[in-house]
């Protein structure tokens, strides 16, 4: 890679910080790309809101904001009652604040394992929340490590003037670090490949229109946006040469939800001849699922889509990309391909 890895890091400002009077500091997202404001959250209940209103979205960045809002709510409770029957009790809580990223599982559950060890050693409360404060910055240092190590991998894959159709959010508003499909983008980007992107609106709530065209322009990357149902039309052009998206979930046998819509898009690219990758920090893979059938989708509010009265709406968030269709995973270990079962295990021994 190019000498600029520090760079990487840049951000016209904070997505996320520890604020100085200890709360949870982060970007409301909902409000990009037309205002900047950041919320400073301190409750369970800022952080499960701020979650399933997707002030915060991206199933790493949920699964560090999960880690952090727990560190922060034991901070404010330490000294008036922090137990571990309470704090056993607040991180059911953030687990189930959104179904289908397993990143916000996994987080809570590292979380409950550094609680339930400064217990068990009899800690004095004071001193489990500053065990925990620095398991939720693990979690935010290890992500944004994977983010580099996934981006240098993907980069391989990527040829000289190439143009890179990715979809939803993947980059820095999405992870601890430079981001996963983004992320690798990014680092072609700076390698000084002449790369092109087409960035698709990522229906309903135009993640990619609002939140990646914005991170696209802020790092200086060409880059075009469509509409979803365009894709097909570019792709038949002979404009796309390769297609990177992100997963919120990845099944044992390499099954892959993500955006509503990337399905489609990997049917489209398997028609047209064109590589399809999906980029992921294994703490997106869940073994525990067979397959993408057992991925739970949820289902968005159907005020979230314009209609007529009396017209009823299906809005699921997410949909499953079959293992057939992905050309490869990468991931921070490197790019992992057929046959997934096997190869994805490969990456936990």
């Amino acid at each position: 890679m190019a000498d600029g890895s520090l760079t990487f890091q840049a951000m016209p400002i904070d997505v996320i910080a520890w604020a100085p009077n200890g709360a949870l500091r982060l970007l409301d997202q909902t409000l990009l790309p037309d205002e900047t404001r950041h919320l400073e959250l301190d409750t369970t209940e800022g952080v499960i809101e701020a979650i399933q209103m997707l002030r915060v979205r991206g199933a790493p960045l949920i699964g560090v904001v999960a880690a952090m809002g727990l560190a922060t709510v034991a901070g404010r409770r330490a000294g008036s009652g922090l137990t571990a029957e309470w704090f056993e009790a607040e991180a059911a809580r953030l687990a189930a604040a959104r179904p289908t990223a397993v990143n916000l599982r996994w987080a809570v559950d590292r979380m409950r394992r550094a609680g339930r060890e400064a217990f068990s050693q009899g800690a004095p409360e004071k001193k489990v929340a500053q065990l925990l404060r620095g398991e939720a910055q693990r979690i935010w240092d290890e992500d944004a490590a994977m983010c580099l190590a996934i981006g240098e991998a993907g980069a391989e894959l990527i040829q000289p003037g190439a143009t890179v159709l990715t979809h939803c959010n993947t980059g820095r508003l999405a992870t601890g670090g430079i981001g996963t499909a983004f992320g690798v983008i990014l680092t072609a980007h700076q390698q000084g490949k002449g790369i092109d992107v087409i960035a698709c609106e990522a229906r309903p709530l135009r993640q990619g229109s609002r939140l990646t065209a914005w991170e696209l322009a802020t790092s200086g990357i060409p880059a075009r946006i469509i509409v979803d149902s365009a894709a097909a039309s570019v792709m038949a052009a002979g404009e796309v040469d390769l297609a990177i998206v992100g997963a919120d979930r990845i099944a044992a046998n390499g099954d892959a939800a993500n955006k509503i819509g990337t399905y489609s898009l990997a049917v489209l690219a398997r028609a047209h001849d064109i590589p399809f990758y999906i980029a992921a920090p294994r703490s997106t893979f869940d073994l525990a699922l067979a397959s993408g059938d057992e991925i739970p989708i949820e289902e968005r509010a159907a005020s979230e889509i314009p209609t007529a009265k009396g017209i009823s709406v299906y809005n699921p968030a997410f949909d499953v990309t079959p293992a057939e269709l992905i050309s490869g995973i990468v991931t921070d270990r490197g790019i992992v391909g057929p046959p997934y079962t096997e190869n994805i295990r490969k990456l936990f021994d």
